[in-house]
């Protein structure tokens, strides 16, 4: 799908690989809808990017999700393309998980992209056609101690995708999902981490870490050919193939 003049919805949009994802599409010359809970630093962006509306939403929270779907149309009058890339990280062993944060993570790497999900399918079904990307990321191909909640729900969310993909194909709304390798971005800051967890961190990478922007051209990549997998590196192909 070509992104001139489309409307997009990104989620997780005031930093990292959203704010990288929200700057590319509007120089392609997109329209779009900012969501994060950062109202100011939303409203920053807007005034960057032309045509482009702030919406501070929580996507852990349904009602927010719902809000800013409607609040979305409201504006533009209909929804082509949602990114949901909000996300976090937890990084603790499996037998130190705190259920709480357990919670909190799949709300929002998994739940609220399904809700955000179940919002705008019947807005693109109705319009004839839509994309949506969805955010996973390379942990969900690996096995990394103290990364199992996280992965977990990336593989979740995965797995969602591919099946959405499948169910949404005769409608022609096409789901892909992408998946970062480690990315020069706050996320590792704003990784929840168990306190009293041992400070190991998963050994050496193949290949350095990637930016924002680099990620964000995979994004529009899968959005322009509409392709189910898009993977930051082709090595993590063998990966989802079950090469681990």
């Amino acid at each position: 799908m070509d992104v001139k003049n489309k409307i997009v919805v990104v989620t997780g949009a005031s930093s990292g690989i959203g704010l990288a994802t929200a700057r590319l599409l509007t120089e392609r010359g997109a329209k779009l809808a900012l969501v994060s809970r950062s109202k100011e630093k939303l409203e920053a962006l807007s005034k960057e990017l032309p045509e482009s509306i702030a919406i501070p939403a929580d996507m852990t929270k349904p009602n927010e999700i719902k809000r800013m779907v409607e609040q979305t149309m409201d504006h533009f009058g209909r929804i082509d393309i949602l990114v949901n890339n909000a996300g976090q990280g937890y990084y603790a062993t499996i037998e130190k998980t705190d259920l709480d944060i357990f919670h909190h993570i799949f709300d929002l790497n998994l739940m609220g992209p399904l809700i955000a999900m179940q919002q705008v399918v019947p807005i693109m079904r109705r319009q004839g056609r839509g994309a949506i990307i969805n955010i996973s990321s390379g942990t969900a191909l690996m096995r990394l101690p103290n990364l199992g909640v996280y992965s977990s729900s990336k593989r979740a969310l995965a797995g969602l995708s591919l099946t959405a993909r499948e169910e949404l194909k005769n409608d022609h709304i096409v789901v892909g999902v992408v998946y970062p390798y480690i990315t020069l971005t706050n996320f590792g800051k704003n990784t929840i981490k168990d306190p009293q967890g041992e400070d190991r961190q998963p050994g050496n990478s193949p290949t350095p870490a990637d930016t924002a922007e680099y990620i964000a051209l995979k994004i529009l990549e899968g959005i322009v050919n509409g392709d189910a997998e898009i993977f930051a590196h082709d090595w993590m192909m063998k990966m989802a193939k079950g090469g681990a």
